[in-house]
């Protein structure tokens, strides 16, 4: 009987310190096993023109790579955000910015474009396999590629706020001036 009740105070213990560890961490930060990993190859007609994209075209480059829907309410707060990222950066010759267009009617993907603005491509992800390739759980997602190909950052939710400012100044900033990425 007293062993019984050792047992629950230690679980008690275990649940109190797992929950009290995660009191500080942001919930939308999953790690990926991608993140220093080379990026999944892909292609796929740009949702405006249907013109086939490849990552393979952007070798040496910086890219930005968000996965969204028309559907997606968090999508829509964003939207701006990531215009702005893409007017901050574009003139630099080594910056790119790519949208995924994922489980979605290319109607509807061209109507929230022609609502919302666009100033760079977007892939259509027919059959959801780029969202597989980088283990998406769901829309928005976001990832930074370095110059080498390599999975630098991910964000899980829409970048806005402290992330756009963390997404901007700490990583894609340092990697097109050929410096390490702060770590936050």
């Amino acid at each position: 009987m007293k062993g019984w009740h050792v047992a629950i105070i230690i679980a008690l213990i275990g649940i109190i310190g797992l929950f009290y560890a995660g009191l500080g961490r942001d919930p939308r930060s999953i790690p990926s096993v991608l993140v220093g990993k080379e990026a999944p190859p892909f292609s796929g007609p740009d949702v405006q023109t249907g013109e086939n994209l490849s990552l393979s075209s952007y070798k040496g480059k910086v890219v930005v790579l968000n996965f969204w829907a028309s559907w997606c309410q968090e999508c829509r707060l964003e939207h701006q955000a990531l215009l702005s990222i893409n007017g901050q950066f574009r003139s630099h010759p080594d910056f790119v910015m790519l949208g995924i267009d994922y489980q979605d009617q290319p109607g509807d993907a061209i109507a929230f474009l022609s609502s919302f603005g666009s100033t760079y491509p977007h892939v259509r992800d027919i059959k959801g396999t780029i969202a597989i390739d980088y283990g998406v759980y769901g829309v928005p997602e976001t990832f930074v590629i370095d110059r080498q190909g390599i999975i630098r950052f991910k964000y899980v939710g829409p970048i806005m706020g402290p992330v756009y400012s963390q997404m901007t100044e700490q990583i894609i900033r340092p990697l097109l001036e050929g410096r390490e990425p702060q770590r936050s």
